[in-house]
């Protein structure tokens, strides 16, 4: 039996109790206590001294992409430009060192990140200056919109003529000519045309991927990559083959997305029956999308957008879709997430969520992911319910400087509240939906806890009312997580009969100034009693 011990450390219980020391036995937490005690009763032991260092339940991201992340690191780098210019000058750039390219794919820009030059959404003209030759097209940060140059617009064969796409926007010129800019199911007018990464590529960047999520004290993330990163047959060959050869640094909890109920049906009679799934590659609830984003205007409103009239967004998945999803899943006991952002879309999924509770209740434990935008008799309808809000703090640092615009006052208020949520009872859990953020979950609890964006701004927090603790922060990456998907039993704590999954910082999260959180590192991580990162 392989023993170890960490000692001399201040390790988080919960919140107000700490231990100085905990015991792992094959790789669950048998003891926590005094540093002295468990050393002595333990002689023989492999010890870490964690030197008075701040040790932590290992965090978990209730939903993220990591094979997206994967296909990404194939992409365009234009994460964090901070102009149009900057993102032609990179997709330029990497053209030039890819001169054999028959196409570019990027994701990441963001017109709050135009701190230079004109603060506006890309248009065609902007990527023809990357290439007038071979397609070009560059997502959004949130995935949900796009936009591509004049060359993929001509081999996709869209004009002026082309009609509208049900759950999805043509941007267009004043003339009625598109403009490259496409969001949800439009996206699929254009995306066909342009290369992808294939899936060995993907499986290639993987490993570095589960390398970064460890060494940012990551051991569990829910991640939805079937259906979306790739199609469900390569996302879960990819994902077999680490896990059967022993080599994921974090354990995966998968979120699948289906095209229709009928594909649904067909992998949950086979997949979901693999025996190969285990605590450390589980099959994890379907996932459904109800709206687009608050960034790309197509966050389903109940109330047209201020700066953008006449426009609510869109319904991605019809209302008779969604109630299919719904039954079929219920019948078989499945759970569901949804993504939400607009207040339209939550008050639709709760109706089509209140259709398959049993008795009022929640024991599927569906949930929505995203969950931002509400008022307080939703956020009640929620509590009540018993429904999960899988939320992302770290959109508020660029949703932040477009609410003041897009929605009134009012719904900014009663919106992304974190702590309203927690006094009503709902049960939350954090995450990144990464590659639309960096997985790094420091900044998203810097996020919830400061409500400040990554320049410190507002001073005071916006809506300081909603702040939460740092012990709540981390219990929503923890604990609330484990809740999400079941295993709140087994991990998500430092505690006798739990995984020994934990990570250990650089310095005290609780104590420090809260402007540093987001720089905070891990200097050791483990999975399992594993050691899956040290610096």
């Amino acid at each position: 039996m392989k023993k170890t011990v960490l000692y001399n450390a201040k390790i988080y219980l919960e919140k107000g109790k700490f231990a100085e020391a905990c015991l792992i036995e094959d790789g669950v937490i048998t003891a926590v206590g005094g540093s002295g005690t468990l050393l002595i009763g333990n002689y023989g032991a492999d010890v870490i001294d964690c030197h008075g260092r701040t040790v932590i339940p290992g965090l978990n991201d209730s939903h993220c992409h990591v094979l997206m992340v994967a296909t990404n690191r194939s992409y365009v780098p234009i994460m964090g430009s901070s102009s149009i210019d900057e993102v032609v000058e990179r997709g330029r750039a990497f053209l030039a060192a890819h001169p054999q390219a028959s196409g570019l794919r990027g994701m990441g820009w963001n017109v709050v990140d135009f701190v230079n030059g004109e603060k506006r959404d890309l248009v065609r003209q902007d990527l023809d200056r990357v290439s007038t030759e071979i397609p070009v097209y560059f997502n959004r940060a949130c995935g949900h919109m796009a936009v591509c140059n004049t060359k993929a617009l001509e081999l996709a064969h869209v004009d002026a003529a082309t009609p509208e796409v049900p759950g999805g926007v043509i941007g267009r010129d004043h003339d009625g000519c598109p403009n490259g800019q496409f969001s949800d199911n439009a996206k699929r007018l254009v995306e066909a045309y342009i290369p992808e990464p294939t899936a060995e590529e993907t499986a290639a960047n993987f490993a570095d991927v589960l390398a970064y999520a460890a060494s940012r004290g990551l051991t569990s993330v829910q991640s939805n990559d079937v259906g979306t990163a790739l199609p469900a047959d390569q996302a879960y060959a990819i994902l077999h083959r680490y896990h059967d050869a022993g080599q994921l640094l974090i354990r995966i909890h998968e979120q699948s997305a289906y095209a229709d109920p009928a594909e649904f049906e067909r992998y949950l009679n086979t997949e979901k029956k693999d025996p190969r799934y285990d605590d450390v590659l589980s099959f994890g609830p379907l996932k459904l999308f109800k709206d687009g984003s608050l960034g790309g205007r197509s966050a389903l409103m109940r109330e047209d957008y201020c700066d953008d009239p006449g426009n609510r967004g869109v319904s991605v998945r019809t209302d008779e879709e969604l109630d299919a999803f719904c039954e079929m899943a219920d019948r078989h006991n499945v759970q569901v997430v949804c993504h939400c952002i607009g207040d339209g879309a939550v008050q639709s999924l709760l109706g089509h969520y209140e259709k398959v509770l049993r008795d009022g209740k929640n024991p599927l434990r569906h949930g929505i992911i995203h969950c931002q935008m509400m008022d307080r008799p939703m956020a009640e309808r929620l509590a009540h319910d018993g429904i999960l809000a899988l939320e992302q703090p770290i959109f508020l640092d660029s949703d932040m400087h477009a609410l003041e615009t897009r929605v009134t006052p009012a719904l900014a208020r009663t919106s992304n509240a974190y702590r309203t949520l927690m006094a009503l009872g709902v049960p939350q859990s954090f995450g990144t939906d990464s590659p639309v953020e960096d997985i790094n979950p420091f900044p998203c609890i810097y996020s919830a806890v400061t409500r400040r964006d990554k320049r410190g701004w507002p001073e005071g927090g916006y809506f300081p009312e909603e702040r939460i603790s740092v012990a709540d922060a981390i219990d929503c990456y923890t604990i609330g997580s484990a809740y999400a998907q079941f295993m709140e039993t087994r991990k998500g704590r430092i505690k006798e009969g739990y995984f020994a999954d934990l990570t250990v910082l650089d310095r005290d999260i609780f104590t420090c100034d809260p402007q540093e959180i987001r720089d905070i590192r891990p200097v050791l991580t483990m999975m399992g009693g594993r050691i899956t990162y040290r610096a």
